[in-house]
């Protein structure tokens, strides 16, 4: 089975994605580390990374592409990224999108990265603004469209452990032949 998490920074994807594979005994794949990474590799901020992307189409393009063949080649596994739901097409199985409130998300981050609430916001803000108008520009994607996903979470008053119970709750539930297949992702342009 494949498993999608999206969601905004500070949603709860990478705690949710790496509790959920820990306790399906999936793989743990994770967009924003690689992301992150690559960033990490030029010396730059997310933030930074993101207004490159936004002059180099082939940042996200290639980090797009690498989900979708993960998506494509892999099974049990938790694909977690922005647009993992999307990138993974027909191919994923179960998707989920988790969200918060901005001032539980900017918190969340402030804590993890050790900066105050106003910049995590600040930067989450613009990472988004800055995420949004891409995806739209690269592959027609409304990242407000939620409906692709089977699940949509507000994460704001759920700890690690009751996310983790209430997705595994969701899945265990889950009929393939419910609908007779999977939900469509339409409209999408894969050109990588």
């Amino acid at each position: 089975m494949l498993i999608t998490i999206s969601g905004p920074a500070g949603g709860g994807k990478s705690t949710a994605a790496a509790a959920l594979a820990d306790r399906l005994s999936y793989d743990h794949i994770s967009g924003g580390d690689i992301f992150r990474s690559l960033a990490a590799d030029r010396d730059m901020t997310p933030l930074e990374f993101n207004k490159l992307a936004e002059e180099d189409d082939q940042i996200d393009r290639d980090l797009d592409r690498r989900l979708r063949s993960i998506a494509r080649d892999r099974d049990d596994v938790v694909l977690e990224s922005r647009l993992a739901g999307w990138m993974a097409g027909d191919y994923a199985d179960f998707r989920l999108w988790l969200d918060a409130p901005l001032s539980i998300r900017a918190a969340r981050i402030a804590d993890r990265e050790e900066k105050s609430v106003d910049v995590a916001r600040e930067e989450t803000e613009g990472r988004a603004a800055s995420e949004a108008l891409r995806y739209h520009e690269y592959y027609g994607i409304d990242i407000e469209d939620r409906s692709i996903y089977d699940l949509a979470l507000n994460t704001a008053r759920l700890g690690p452990e009751g996310m983790v119970e209430t997705l595994v709750t969701a899945i265990e539930s889950y009929d393939p032949e419910a609908d007779e297949g999977k939900i469509p992702v339409e409209g999408v342009r894969y050109e990588f």
